[in-house]
């Protein structure tokens, strides 16, 4: 199982990635250790995610997700939020 996520940063920007196991991906990112973008903007919590049975499909999940703009992205987890 993998999942797409959403993570809503300190400076309030929205960092997408993927993984098999959020808590300790989560961990990572707020220790410092998930990436670059993360280690520089700190992380505040996941806002967002969704789960795909293949590697592959949370990849090209991502991938369209990253295109998006900010307003579109807040969009998706405002949809989120109300269920």
């Amino acid at each position: 199982m993998y999942f797409v996520y959403l993570l809503r940063c300190k400076d309030k920007s929205i960092y997408t990635g993927i993984t098999n196991d959020l808590l300790r991906r989560l961990k990572q990112h707020k220790s410092g250790k998930g990436g670059r973008y993360t280690r520089a903007r700190g992380v505040r919590e996941i806002v967002y995610t969704e789960k795909y049975k293949t590697r592959g499909e949370a990849l090209k999940r991502e991938a369209e997700i990253k295109s998006w703009r900010r307003d579109r992205k807040l969009s998706l987890i405002k949809i989120d939020e109300r269920r």
